[in-house]
């Protein structure tokens, strides 16, 4: 969740969008041809992206939140089933298997010590209780608080109470905090910058301190975006957490144009490779597979490109009534692997224009995942050079398909047939 005044702009933003330096506009070439690479797509340098300061999240989170379908309308006996259907439909054996709690679940005030407590009547048996009970389901817990005086929602936030906080969430047997940056005030004598970082380390330096591990998502770039301060934020997140909202909130529930809210969030990722890694990843904002408003192939292409820029896979839809279209989606297990490769290498553009993108991200065992983005409103079929994706002139590959689960070889170029808003995602080696 983002501060109301840091709305996103996904519904006023095209595939026109600028971020970071990456242009989206160039003239599309003769549709057969051999794309040729993106010169203006290399990442900006990072400062540190040494392992995470913790240790943990040594690849993308997986798991369920339910802000973007839910909001504040929320319950403990939902939270419940909605871990339940992450066990029943296979998707927690497949990874997804943290389950947060998001704004809205606390009391509008701190009890008589100075503690945070759970909405008696959302959660009327607390919120140790919700964490025993997915800790039961083989599940880890997450929850939400934020660095300011208030949450977004209009809670207690941390601001003052950052160690004690931190004990409260680890007496809870939290796993895995999101710290929100709403209301977070002005301190004189320094820039907002410098007490977003004071605020983020002094939470970061609380968990450590609790006495138990709790993987950290950080959410002050995003309030950032936009501004000169923007990268300054990106070079720190790393020493301090795990993971990071760097922009605009995805689409929520109710919003018509999630199509346009994805491409935005993508838009705005995907030159930020150099801040991302092992313990330490840039985070887009949640799935949306299962939700209305999208075709199987939009829903399907989020999914391909979050898990192709080593994004956190976490889902926030009714997974109790997932189709089986949406379940298999988010399932797919070649995909999640690419996801979760042990390199941590977020996959980078090597063409770009207004109708398509080609990204290639480097695996562990040498593979490439090859993925091909259609922006366009109608099918087109798409070829890139061999060398373009780093391999020799004239090299013969073999490149699985990871949605059709078909392999077709190819030699000096590789090329796909691309459905609307579509992609295609090859699993690419060598054969020669």
């Amino acid at each position: 969740m983002i501060h109301p005044s840091r709305k996103r702009l996904a519904h006023a933003i095209t595939t026109t969008l600028a971020v970071g330096g990456l242009a989206l506009t160039a003239a599309l070439p003769a549709q057969a041809a051999p794309a040729t690479p993106a010169a203006h797509t290399a990442p900006p340098k990072a400062g540190n992206t040494s392992p995470a300061y913790n240790g943990l999240a040594l690849t993308p989170p997986m798991g369920w939140n339910d802000w973007s379908y839910y909001q504040c309308n929320i319950s403990e006996q939902l939270i419940l089933d909605q871990a339940k259907a992450l066990v029943s439909t296979g998707l927690a054996k497949k990874g997804y298997n943290t389950v947060t709690i998001d704004d809205c679940w606390m009391a509008k005030s701190r009890d008589r010590n100075g503690n945070l407590v759970g909405d008696s009547t959302k959660f009327p048996d607390g919120m140790a209780y919700v964490g025993s009970q997915l800790h039961k389901m083989g599940l880890k817990f997450g929850i939400y608080e934020d660095a300011g005086t208030e949450t977004c929602g209009g809670y207690p936030g941390s601001w003052g109470h950052e160690t004690a906080d931190a004990k409260r969430f680890a007496s809870w047997g939290v796993d895995y905090l999101k710290l929100d940056g709403c209301n977070v005030p002005s301190v004189q004598g320094q820039s907002d910058e410098e007490t977003y970082r004071g605020e983020y380390q002094k939470m970061s330096q609380a968990l450590l301190d609790s006495g138990r591990k709790i993987v950290f998502s950080e959410s002050a770039p995003a309030y950032f975006q936009g501004t000169p301060d923007w990268y300054k934020i990106l070079q720190w997140t790393p020493k301090y957490g795990n993971l990071w909202r760097e922009g605009w909130d995805i689409a929520l529930g109710q919003d018509n144009d999630k199509w346009s809210s994805i491409m935005a969030n993508y838009g705005y990722n995907v030159p930020l490779g150099a801040y991302s890694g092992p313990g330490h990843w840039n985070d887009p904002d949640f799935l949306l597979a299962g939700d209305s408003g999208l075709t199987a192939d939009e829903t399907q292409s989020q999914v391909v490109l979050w898990a192709e820029m080593a994004a956190p896979l976490i889902s926030s839809t009714d997974l109790t009534k997932l189709s089986p279209s949406a379940l298999a989606i988010l399932g797919n297990t070649d995909v999640i692997a690419v996801d979760q490769d042990p390199a941590g290498v977020q996959g980078h553009q090597v063409y770009s224009d207004a109708t398509y993108d080609v990204l290639v991200k480097p695996l562990a065992n040498g593979d490439k995942a090859v993925v091909f983005l259609n922006k366009s409103a109608k099918q087109q079929t798409f070829t890139i050079g061999s060398q373009e994706l780093g391999y020799p002139a004239g090299a013969k590959l073999a490149a699985k398909d990871l949605i059709s689960k078909t392999t077709t070889p190819f030699t000096s170029s590789v090329s796909a047939t691309v459905p609307a808003h579509g992609t295609v995602m090859y699993r690419v080696h060598t054969t020669g």
